[in-house]
């Protein structure tokens, strides 16, 4: 259960002494909050979840944890892989998916830059047992020629 964090007029810990301390104050106040979870399992599920653009496991041992985690943009394991190191420094890309993302699409990355072509190569039994439902999704998105191009292959000559 999220616990709201201190109110925004509060000064807490580096922030006050911050040049952006007046945003952080309102983001912490608008969006910020502490997860208590009842074990490990239950806090993997929640970072799964919220799918952080940045993760930071300040643990003894976080990488078996961080097998468990498979929605976050960036992991940084330990006291001395903070976020900035990454952003910054490390190498990984910057571009993150932000805002909860990461549970569809991955940082920026080489991939992102290569062309892909799909290969498609259905058998004339595979297509005789599923053309009603291909047929069914092209009608059911009014593209009618899309589901006579499946029809069409079953006329009699």
């Amino acid at each position: 259960m999220p616990v709201p964090l201190r109110s925004p007029s509060q000064k807490i810990g580096l922030i006050k002494n911050a040049r952006r301390e007046k945003i952080i104050q309102k983001s912490l106040g608008n969006y910020g909050s502490l997860l208590i979870t009842a074990n490990w399992e239950e806090t993997a599920e929640a970072v799964n979840i919220i799918a952080p653009e940045h993760l930071e496991l300040l643990m003894q041992n976080p990488e078996p944890f961080s097998e468990k985690i498979h929605s976050a943009g960036a992991i940084f394991f330990g006291p001395y892989s903070c976020e900035t190191v990454g952003d910054y420094f490390a190498g990984p890309n910057h571009v993150l998916p932000t805002s909860g993302t990461a549970r569809f699409a991955s940082p920026l990355g080489v991939y992102d830059f290569l062309k892909r072509t799909s290969l498609i190569k259905y058998s004339l039994p595979a297509l005789k047992k599923n053309r009603s439902f291909i047929e069914a999704f092209a009608w059911a998105e009014n593209l009618d020629a899309h589901a006579q191009s499946v029809s069409v292959r079953f006329k009699k000559k």
